[in-house]
């Protein structure tokens, strides 16, 4: 599923690409990305002859506003992709929805598992029609804090480090690469306690987070083995090429060259170097 860095890609380039242009046409033919709404037609009424004014992101949320005020809410899900692409192109296999801008650009919803969706909401209605999003927690690069303050969080939450991070109300966009890569940063094990560390452990912590999610986002994300993540011009992401740990079971750490191990947790792979992080 792709992660904030990668849904923060897909926002830069669709405000880039399409914030100002007049959605002339809808073409729905996968009822289930467009599922929250009684019929295709219902969406596309919302959508067709509306002017996309602004992107903004909350957690893995995309949520492109409308001048009719409305917004519509994309999520990615497994295996979502929002491509940017000629008219003229051939409409490639599990393109669900298709949005036709004026002029030859469109915006392609393409989701081989189906888990992804778009939906149309009133802004009075976001949270209630996503309750998700009303219980995110802070955005690590959107809402910054100081070093106490997270301390206090986490020292309150008393749970092991890896599934606080991924737990999207207690920080929304982390998942199973990211929080991985961030523990690895900071020097600390996934099953560490929340309210063991000590404030120097706090800081390195809170610094890896940031640090490791904004340089992901300049390398426009991670692309894995089945490059499913693409941004919206069919190009996969560069970050995987700097990853320490994730999906580096038995080679050497970077840090201190012993060997990165992959063990279980909650169902997940978790990858992390035994030695130095403690």
């Amino acid at each position: 599923m792709p992660e904030l860095p990668e849904v923060e890609t897909l926002r830069r380039d669709i405000e880039k690409e399409f914030v100002g242009k007049r959605i002339k046409g809808v073409d729905v033919t996968g009822s289930r990305s467009v599922r929250r709404h009684t019929t295709a037609g219902e969406f596309s009424a919302r959508v067709q002859g509306r002017t996309l004014v602004a992107v903004r992101r909350r957690g893995k949320y995309l949520l492109l506003r409308l001048d009719s005020g409305d917004v519509l809410v994309a999520h990615m899900g497994m295996s979502g992709q929002l491509l940017r692409v000629n008219a003229k192109e051939p409409v490639a296999r599990h393109t669900h929805v298709v949005l036709a801008f004026a002029g030859a650009a469109q915006l392609r919803f393409v989701d081989p598992r189906t888990f992804g969706e778009l939906f149309v909401t009133a802004p009075g209605h976001l949270e209630e029609d996503v309750p998700e999003l009303a219980h995110l927690g802070f955005d690590p690069l959107d809402d910054r804090m100081t070093w106490s303050r997270f301390g206090a969080l986490l020292a309150a939450r008393k749970t092991k480090l890896k599934p606080l991070l991924m737990d999207q109300r207690f920080v929304a966009g982390i998942g199973n690469i990211y929080s991985d890569e961030i523990l690895f940063a900071a020097g600390l094990r996934h099953d560490r306690g929340s309210d063991t560390l000590t404030p120097q452990e706090v800081r390195r912590l809170y610094r890896s987070m940031v640090e490791i999610l904004q340089e992901a986002v300049r390398h426009r994300g991670s692309s894995l083995d089945d490059e499913q993540y693409r941004d919206i011009f069919g190009d996969v992401g560069e970050f995987q090429r700097l990853h320490n740990v994730y999906a580096r079971a038995g080679e050497a750490c970077p840090r201190c060259r012993s060997t990165i191990v992959r063990v279980k947790a909650n169902g997940r792979s978790t990858f992390y170097c035994p030695h130095c992080q403690v």
